[in-house]
């Protein structure tokens, strides 16, 4: 069996490594240039992306913003999961809000911005505390702005003057005051079942996620169940196979869906030791018609991302219930280098682990790390 992943990044590279077990082939397509690589290695293969179409038995993605002639390419294999509609609509936040509202699921109250003077009327409508996003092309906090009271508007339409609204519309948003940030990844399967991963608490800085923890603590069934509906209700909608990330702001007892990703995701990264099946053998089991595996956690887990610097000790790996996982990418501001998961059978003997892990780290990478430690030695 072989697979053919269009993005040539560290889930492409995880992908890779969950395959080889199951006996699946796993090559890559670098978006950049074209060309067909190695996921391990990024060496060129000597075949043409036509060429790995026609040996691969499915095509996937690793990320949504994906060059629309090459989804096409890759739709019109019949080959392509999930399929191209998923893969835009988690590309294009416009697309996204559309689909929200079509399905009646409850999404942040917003307006869609093709021109600048339409943010006075996004203000009077959702009130002066806005956040707008790029459309496209935006992530780990990139591609926003926020509008805290109107004495700073026209600061910010001034700003914003210098864009193509008209190409990338933005989304007006109303900042909502949440209690905190969660995940549920779950995976669909060719046959049309599902499973779910815990729901996860996702701790953010500088708009880029630093800590998940799975379970998350203090879930009860409702909120998994609105969480579980959302995600079935956009599985269904899309025919959805493979795994499908669904971030949510929690405010009270409400879940409102702050994006998807039609992929697998930085916050199911935990699954790769704190669960039986990872999200990427299950990824890989979805889309090649395997079974699905068990999506159940096996205890409680942390994953912990390392973001601008290599500069910690790889001594690290003394600390039972500890793995280190890196990317093989060379240092950047804001970079994603690797991630840590850890794990223990409670929340406090989890939250011991971290505070032993962060006197392996300079701890001014790590904003997220001990805050979240003494959050959970205080639980059951």
């Amino acid at each position: 069996m072989n697979v053919l992943i269009y993005g040539s990044g560290q889930l492409a590279q995880m992908m890779y490594l969950s395959a080889v077990p199951l006996g699946i082939k796993v090559f890559a397509v670098n978006v950049a240039d074209h060309t067909v690589v190695d996921p391990i290695s990024k060496i060129k293969l000597d075949m043409s992306i036509e060429q790995a179409i026609d040996l691969a038995d499915v095509l996937s993605v690793e990320f949504e913003h994906v060059p629309e002639d090459l989804l096409e390419q890759a739709q019109s294999s019949g080959k392509l999961y999930p399929s191209m509609e998923a893969i835009l609509t988690g590309a294009d936040r416009v697309r996204e809000k559309n689909v929200l509202e079509k399905l009646q699921i409850g999404n942040s109250k917003h307006q869609i911005i093709t021109h600048v003077d339409q943010i006075d009327e996004a203000v009077a409508q959702l009130g002066e505390k806005l956040i707008l996003k790029a459309s496209r092309d935006g992530y780990d906090g990139y591609g926003q702005w926020r509008l805290s009271n109107k004495q700073a508007l026209p600061e910010l339409k001034q700003q914003l003057a210098e864009l193509d609204l008209q190409t990338v519309p933005l989304i007006a948003e109303q900042m909502v005051p949440f209690d905190r940030e969660l995940s549920l990844l779950g995976v669909r399967s060719l046959q049309g079942d599902i499973a779910f991963y815990p729901l996860a608490e996702n701790l953010h800085y500088q708009g880029q996620l630093h800590v998940s923890v799975a379970p998350a603590p203090a879930i009860d069934s409702q909120l998994t169940e609105q969480a579980q509906s959302a995600f079935t209700k956009l599985a269904n909608e899309f025919d959805y196979v493979g795994v499908l990330a669904v971030e949510f702001f929690q405010v009270g007892d409400q879940l409102l869906v702050n994006e998807i990703a039609p992929r697998v995701h930085n916050s199911g990264h935990w699954s790769m030791q704190g669960a039986d099946t990872s999200q990427f053998e299950n990824h890989m089991r979805a889309i090649t018609g395997l079974p699905l595996g068990n999506t159940q956690a096996n205890g409680k887990c942390a994953m912990i991302n390392i973001i601008g610097c290599d500069d910690y000790s790889t001594d690290l790996l003394s600390i039972n219930n500890c793995h280190l996982h890196l990317y093989g990418k060379s240092v950047r501001a804001k970079r994603k280098m690797g991630h840590i998961n850890l794990t223990g059978q409670t929340y406090p003997e989890l939250a011991e682990v971290m505070t032993t892990l962060a006197k392996y780290l300079p701890i001014e990478h790590f904003p997220k790390l001990l805050d979240e430690a003494d959050k959970l030695a205080q639980l059951d």
